[in-house]
């Protein structure tokens, strides 16, 4: 009898270690299938370091990092080739991801243009400005008493930089014009103020 007591107890603590082989098993399969699989990465260009607005994009301005598919943007750029010499339409900052919006195509400048920054007296009226819209430049003496007189003419815009700490100088905008226009232009703004007035394209 002794010999099939043996027998018997060791069956039983077969039993017990494959049940318990068997329940660690199912637990495994369980936590396998509701642990989060991982997302999907996107690789896409950012700015290698802080861009102004109005500057064409070089080679060396554009970098590249891997986000989640989640929190891609819309509209963000994965092709650095498509991206380079194209306009900054808005102050970025390094590391941010950039996106159709961020940058204006460099068709709107011809090849004898510039991107020219010119601050303009009166935010309220720069706010009515969008990038595209074609204005005239006009200088006014601080001390008034004269009339304003026509700078330029016809120049197209091509960013509305957004109001910063400093809207109490006036504000930015980021206009197409020919060198000896820009020159005129930052003639003008050490002399006067400037204003602009929204015409036909």
């Amino acid at each position: 009898m002794t010999g099939l007591e043996d027998l018997r107890r060791a069956l039983a603590r077969r039993r017990v270690l494959l049940s318990s082989g068997l329940a660690a098993a199912a637990v495994a399969a369980g936590l396998s299938a509701v642990a989060p699989t991982a997302e999907p990465e996107v690789e896409v260009l950012t700015a290698s370091r802080d861009l102004v607005a109005g500057v064409p994009l070089a080679a060396d301005d554009l970098a590249t990092a891997s986000l989640p598919a989640g929190v891609v943007p819309a509209g963000v750029l994965v092709d650095a080739a498509a991206a380079v010499g194209r306009l900054v339409a808005g102050p970025v900052r390094q590391g941010e991801p950039l996106t159709d919006v961020r940058l204006l195509g460099a068709a709107l400048l011809s090849d004898d243009d510039v991107a020219l920054p010119v601050r303009v007296a009166e935010p309220a009226t720069a706010a009515l400005v969008r990038a595209g819209d074609v204005v005239d430049v006009l200088s006014a003496s601080p001390e008034g008493g004269v009339a304003a007189a026509v700078v330029a003419t016809g120049l197209t815009v091509l960013s509305v930089p957004a109001l910063g700490d400093d809207a109490g100088e006036g504000a930015l905008l980021v206009l197409a014009a020919d060198r000896p226009t820009a020159a005129r232009l930052a003639a003008a703004a050490v002399t006067g103020r400037l204003s602009v007035v929204v015409g036909a394209p």
